[in-house]
């Protein structure tokens, strides 16, 4: 059933993971895309991800903003070149340093406002616990905080976060991409080049 009266904001990063969310809410809802560029080694690459996947999936509302705090605010070997990005061999215990701390409210932030001013009832991210290296802000806990916040701080209240990949392993994630005919292969999710992905990070 295509609720197509019924709107949604999904936040797309250009990802494997924003991708197949995007999907998601462009199946169910009347969706409008929101792209944060943050300073990020990869930002170019990611919004032509970004633009290309809402060309495929008919997605014609679209915002795309700069967040200047993240970059300044360093402490990420997303957003500081002086911070080496580790191989994925090198993960080991902890919160690795691609972390970008407290990233994912800076775009709920947005998003949520955004989904304010459209009457839109949810807002999708594609946030995945068990394939996230640890990353805090990437735990259904989070979630669940986030939509209070929005109960207690929006003019309605209704708005909803929703995470419907928060559970899954990558494999899950493709081949749910699969069934959707979510647009992967206009993906990016190296963290180090804009070219060719590395293969390692």
């Amino acid at each position: 059933m295509n609720h197509v009266s019924r709107r949604a904001v999904v936040l797309l990063s250009g990802g494997m993971d924003s991708c197949v969310c995007a999907a998601l809410a462009a199946r169910d809802y009347d969706a409008a895309a929101v792209h944060v560029s943050y300073g990020q080694r990869t930002e170019k690459r990611e919004r032509s991800s970004f633009a290309g996947i809402c060309d495929r999936l008919g997605i014609r509302h679209r915002l795309v903003v700069r967040n200047e705090a993240l970059e300044k605010i360093g402490g990420s070997a997303l957003t500081d070149r002086s911070i080496a990005v580790p191989e994925a061999r090198e993960l080991g215990g902890g919160v690795p340093v691609t972390y970008v701390p407290f990233r994912n409210a800076h775009f709920l932030a947005v998003a949520v406002s955004w989904a304010e001013v459209l009457g839109a009832e949810k807002v999708y991210i594609g946030a995945v616990e068990p394939d996230s290296s640890g990353y805090p802000d990437c735990r259904p806990a989070y979630y669940n905080a986030f939509n209070e916040l929005i109960r207690q701080g929006t003019k309605d209240g209704q708005i909803e976060v929703v995470t419907p990949l928060i559970a899954m392993h990558k494999a899950q994630i493709v081949t749910l991409g699969l069934e959707l005919g979510a647009p992967l292969d206009l993906t990016w999710s190296c963290y180090s080049r804009e070219d060719r992905a590395c293969g390692v990070c």
